[in-house]
């Protein structure tokens, strides 16, 4: 086979082409390279870049995207700052804290700051004008070292009481003089009382007593306060003061085994002091005739009053201070003189009451009071207390019904009395007893008062 030949001139072209071709592979490789590239960096770029807020017309979603396989989940959204505000770097740890908390902080920033708070004083002692008391809508007594109370009775001729009177018509006289009432009002009372039992009379008299015990305690509402005491020849308290009816009855149950006197003493026979007597000697002994001296009975009425006095002075000043006395007036064997227990019951504002039974209620018995009747005490005492101080009498009563009628009318009257109140002119020098007068601008009514007063010298 014979060899081939080539032309160089082909030969020279086709390399020169080749070169060329060469030449423009390489910037079509580029090419190509790069536009693969490109649309790859635009999707991962685009990945980062802020997305376009939905349009006005549909509401926004925060709806996250799905975690891919491949990238790394997107880093954390921070909020620009509005421009002209300086904000500080958000930390790891202000990622808990609330858009609440921010919009609250915000908002008192735009704000402006609230006024300064106004604060009001008040002296010492008084209370504020708006603030209001428990206590404010309860009936107050405000008492003065310079003021006189003076609890007033009123009764038509026929013995009832008289409402509706008003404070012109009373006139208060003290040592003759008009005085300036400041003070009226007819409400009721809250009751602190000292009820004093006799147990000293006959046996008869106080079991009849004991039979009234229920109705006494009924005489007394929920707001009262009552002790109890008793006397014969000593005094004694048997309940202090107290508002439950419960302690009160149960401590006159008690009482009620509590024995009289049983009359006259028995001075001879086998039960008199001597023993038993043969031919009117003792037996067994020399013949030698006994003296047989009764004991001496004490009725300490004056001891018991002033007892009770002194424990009602303790007492609220905004109550009306009451002694309750149920016996048969007698007093004898006191330590505990009239004048000094009478001057304590009329500096202090306490009333006596008393319910008179046995023997002191009797007619023949009363028109003897202002006696000294020998080995039976004084019978006046007990009439003179409670007229002083509230202008009254006893109650003279001798059956049972009438002793309970008389506790419901004692309670009833001391509780609904008139209560005229002024303030006198100041005692300079020592304590002083001053008369009162208390009378009313309309016929044929009757005023029971107490019948004056010992001033209190003022302060220096």
């Amino acid at each position: 086979m014979a060899p081939v030949t080539v032309n160089k001139a082909w030969s020279l072209q086709a390399r020169v082409l080749f070169r060329r071709m060469l030449l423009l592979r390489i910037p079509i490789a580029l090419a190509m390279v790069f536009g693969l590239a490109i649309p790859v960096l635009q999707a991962q770029s685009g990945s980062g870049q802020t997305q376009t807020a939905p349009p006005a017309t549909q509401p926004a979603q925060d709806i996250p995207d799905a975690p891919s396989t491949v990238q790394p989940p997107p880093p954390a959204k921070i909020p620009t700052p509005p421009p002209g505000r300086a904000e500080p770097i958000p930390y790891p740890g202000d990622a808990a804290q609330s858009d609440q908390t921010k919009q609250g902080q915000s908002q008192d920033q735009d704000q402006p700051p609230p006024p300064p708070m106004r604060v009001e004083t008040v002296p010492a002692g008084s209370t504020p004008r708006n603030q209001i008391s428990p206590a404010d809508d309860l009936y107050k007594l405000v008492v003065k070292v310079n003021f006189v109370q003076i609890p007033v009775m009123v009764r038509d001729s026929g013995g009832h009481p008289v409402d509706g009177l008003l404070p012109k018509d009373f006139t208060v006289l003290e040592n003759g003089k008009r005085q300036t009432l400041t003070y009226f009002t007819s409400d009721p009372f809250e009751l602190s009382v000292a009820i004093v039992l006799d147990t000293n009379m006959s046996d008869v008299a106080l079991q009849k007593v004991n039979q009234t015990y229920s109705a006494l305690v009924g005489a007394f509402s929920p707001y009262d306060e009552v002790a109890l005491y008793t006397y014969s020849s000593t005094v004694s308290q048997v309940v202090d003061f107290t508002g439950r009816a419960e302690r009160l009855t149960a401590a006159l149950t008690d009482l009620k085994q509590v024995r009289g006197s049983g009359g006259p003493p028995v001075l001879g026979g086998p039960l008199g002091p001597g023993g038993p007597t043969v031919n009117g000697a003792p037996a067994g002994g020399p013949i030698i005739q006994p003296v047989n001296t009764p004991d001496r009975e004490s009725h300490v009425l004056n001891d018991a009053i002033l007892r009770a006095a002194l424990d009602l002075s303790k007492r609220e000043k905004t109550r009306r201070k009451v002694i309750f006395i149920v016996s048969d007036g007698r007093e004898m064997g006191s330590r505990a003189s009239y004048a000094g227990v009478l001057h304590l019951l009329q500096s202090r504002d306490i009333q006596v009451r008393a319910v008179v039974v046995d023997s002191g209620a009797l007619p023949v018995f009363r028109q003897l009071e202002k006696f000294h009747l020998p080995d039976q005490g004084r019978t006046n005492n007990l009439a003179k207390f409670v007229r002083a101080t509230c202008g009254a009498d006893p109650l003279p009563e001798l059956s049972r019904n009438a002793i309970e009628d008389a506790y419901a009318q004692i309670t009833s009257e001391a509780r609904n009395q008139y209560t005229l109140g002024y303030s006198p002119q100041p005692v300079t020098g020592a304590s002083a007893y001053r008369d009162i007068d208390v009378r009313v601008d309309r016929k044929g009514l009757k005023v029971a008062a107490k019948d004056g007063y010992y001033a209190i010298p003022a302060a220096r």
